[in-house]
C-alpha cells in the first residue's frame, strides 16, 4: 500500500501519520520527492482501514500495490534514484561508461587498459578478480591479488572500480577494495549473499540472471534493499533464448520496462549480451537509445590471448572509435556521455 500525501504537507503531519500506521504493526517509509511525498507501507496492511486513511486531511489518495516488490517499486518512489559512486552518478542525464577487461591478468595489463579507457572517456574501471566459469578448468581469476591490482589502477587513474563477488566470505575484502560490488548473473538469486550485501553501505550492481524474469530481478533487488542498502544499480546483460548465433539475447525492452516499473538506475552490458565483439557497438548504441543509465563494456589490449571472454572483448582502439558514436546517440535523446 502507498499513501500519497497532499502538496504542502508538513513534516509533523508526515511523522504523525507514520506513527499511526506503525501502531497497526505496519512499517512506514516516508519518501520525499521533488513534488510529491509518499509513504510506502511494508507488511500486512489488511488491518488498516483504507477509507479512514483516505479521509485524513493530509492524504491525497491511497494506492494498493499488487507487485511483490515494494522498495524497488516506482510507485513507492516516483522520482528516479541517483546512485553516486565517488562522483560518478548513475540515474541522471549524464551516462557513465564502465570499461575494462573481463579478468585482471597482471599489473601491466590492468594499468595499460585503465590508462587507455580513461584517456578515451570511460568514467569507471571494471575487472574480474574472482571469475565464476562454466568450466572448472578455465581461468578462475587472480582472486585477492586481482582486487589489489584493481586498487592500484584506481589509485593511479582515479577511476572508481567495479568487480564481481562470488562468495559471502569475500565481502570484507570487496568492501575494502572496490567502489561497486557486482552480483553476477549466476548469483542473482543467491539470497544468502544478497542478505549480507544488503547490510553494507556500498553500491551494488545487480545483474539479471540469464533465465530470469524482470520481476525476479526486482525481487532480488528487494532482498538487498530490505536489508537497508538502497544503493542498487540494475543490469541487463542478455538472457537465454532459443537463438544459437549469440551467447545470449540482449533484451532491450527490459530497459524501458525496468525504468517504468522501478526507480533504480539501469545499466546494460553489451559484451555479455552476445558474446561477440563485433556486436558490442550496435548493442551499446541501441541500449543508449532505449534509455540505459550506463554501459559496462569489456576492453582488452589483446583479445585473442585474453584469459577469459576474449571473443566478446573490444580493443582500446575500438573503444576509442565507439565513444564518439555513443555521444551522438546520447545527444539525440537529450543526454550526454
Amino acid at each position: 500500500m502507498i499513501i500519497v500525501l497532499k502538496k504542502g504537507v508538513t513534516y509533523e503531519e508526515v511523522m504523525e501519520l507514520t506513527e499511526w500506521v506503525g501502531q497497526h504493526g505496519v512499517a512506514a517509509n516516508p519518501i520525499y520527492g521533488n513534488e510529491t511525498t509518499v509513504i510506502g507501507l511494508v507488511g500486512d496492511t489488511s488491518g488498516l482501514d483504507r477509507d479512514a486513511l483516505s479521509m485524513m486531511p493530509c492524504v491525497e489518495k491511497v494506492i494498493l500495490v499488487q507487485e511483490p516488490y515494494k522498495k524497488a517499486n516506482r510507485k513507492f518512489h516516483p522520482d528516479d534514484t541517483v546512485i553516486d559512486v565517488n562522483g560518478v552518478r548513475f540515474g541522471e542525464k549524464k551516462i557513465p561508461i564502465i570499461a575494462g577487461p573481463c579478468s585482471v591478468e597482471s599489473q601491466e595489463q590492468i594499468l595499460l587498459v585503465a590508462r587507455e579507457v580513461q584517456k578515451t572517456g570511460a568514467t569507471m574501471l571494471r575487472g574480474g578478480a574472482f571469475k565464476p566459469r562454466t568450466s572448472p578448468y578455465a581461468f578462475q581469476g587472480l582472486k585477492s591479488e586481482g582486487l589489489m591490482l584493481l586498487d592500484s589502477a584506481r589509485r593511479e587513474t582515479g577511476l572508481p572500480v567495479v568487480s564481481e563477488i562470488t562468495n559471502p566470505s569475500y565481502i570484507e575484502l570487496f568492501n575494502d577494495y572496490v567502489d561497486i560490488i557486482q552480483v553476477g548473473a549466476r548469483n542473482m538469486q543467491n539470497f544468502e549473499l544478497l542478505k549480507l550485501l544488503g547490510q553494507l553501505k556500498k553500491p551494488i550492481l545487480l545483474k539479471r540472471g540469464f533465465s530470469n524474469t524482470i520481476e525476479e530481478l526486482l525481487m532480488s533487488a528487494e532482498y538487498l534493499m530490505s536489508g537497508g542498502n538502497e544503493q542498487i544499480i540494475l543490469c541487463e546483460r542478455g538472457i537465454r533464448t532459443f537463438e544459437t548465433q549469440t551467447r545470449n539475447t540482449l533484451d532491450v525492452s527490459a530497459i524501458p520496462l525496468l525504468k517504468r516499473m522501478s526507480h533504480l538506475p539501469v545499466v546494460v552490458d553489451p559484451s555479455h549480451a552476445s558474446g561477440l565483439s563485433y556486436l558490442v557497438e550496435p548493442l551499446a548504441l541501441a541500449a543508449i537509445a532505449c534509455g540505459a543509465d550506463g554501459l559496462l563494456i569489456e576492453v582488452h589490449q589483446d583479445p585473442k590471448n585474453a584469459l577469459s571472454d576474449g571473443p566478446q572483448s573490444i580493443t582500446p582502439e575500438q573503444f576509442e572509435q565507439l565513444m564518439p558514436k555513443m555521444r551522438k546517440v546520447a545527444e539525440a535523446i537529450g543526454r550526454t556521455i
